[in-house]
């Protein structure tokens, strides 16, 4: 499976240079349940991911991304979190920015204190959360109020509000969308992950706060208007389509 996977993201033209590794574990899989209604759970077996070791990381790759992403499911398992506080080491040290989703909120729920000491000790530059996940790692009951309690603790701040659409704020400069229309929403496996794809392809490319919250909306509509979390259209079309 991990040869499967391998090939998969290097057939979409991904870099994917971690060499394999017998660790005792089989490749971590999910597997995603979707209702009629378009609702997702994921049962999750994390296998090998959970042995990631610090020593797997290429530091000349990290040093050569404008942006390290990290997912803050691997926060659980201790051995990854070792490797992810050494990935944002080597990423600070170059000068590169640093990006974070929480990911879920089972995670906020046991982790609270550490993702909040990430943000307190400055080591994150830009957060991915949805509604339910920044109210959540806030304490607060008020949406606004959990914006307001985070957004001076990171560069950029991202949240995503379902068919609300979206806000970011940077400098206490605020920007809004609103969530790209969908024929029909099949399965909303991977909104989460496109949209932060998309915000951070215009961020890398130096478009403002709300074009980037666009092509990230852009990017989650195409996802959840089909069964997988791969886009099925071509995003840069789309995107030119919509943006011009």
């Amino acid at each position: 499976m991990g040869e499967f996977y391998r090939h998969d993201l290097t057939a979409t033209g991904v870099e994917f240079i971690t060499p394999a590794a017998d660790l005792g574990e089989p490749t971590a899989r999910s597997m995603v349940l979707v209702t009629p209604d378009a609702h997702r759970t994921m049962n999750t077996f994390l296998g090998a991911a959970q042995l990631l070791p610090p020593a797997a990381l290429d530091e000349a790759q990290i040093e050569g991304a404008a942006v390290l992403y990290l997912e803050g499911y691997l926060w659980d398992p201790e051995t990854p979190r070792y490797a992810m506080v050494k990935a944002i080491d080597i990423a600070r040290r170059a000068g590169r920015k640093v990006a974070f989703t929480l990911s879920d909120t089972f995670c906020i729920d046991r982790h609270r204190d550490g993702f909040n000491q990430l943000l307190d000790n400055g080591r994150i530059d830009i957060l991915f959360a949805n509604e339910a996940e920044i109210m959540m790692l806030s304490g607060a009951e008020d949406f606004d109020a959990a914006v307001a309690m985070v957004q001076d603790k990171v560069e950029t701040l991202v949240v995503t509000r379902s068919e609300r659409g979206a806000i970011a704020v940077r400098s206490g400069t605020r920007a809004a969308v609103a969530a790209e229309p969908v024929a029909r929403v099949v399965d909303t496996t991977g909104a989460g992950d496109l949209f932060a794809a998309g915000f951070l392809y215009g961020y890398t490319n130096g478009k403002s706060l709300e074009q980037s919250l666009h092509i990230g909306a852009i990017a989650a509509a195409e996802v959840i208007s089909h069964y997988g979390a791969r886009p099925e259209a071509d995003l840069k079309a789309l995107t030119a389509a919509r943006l011009g």
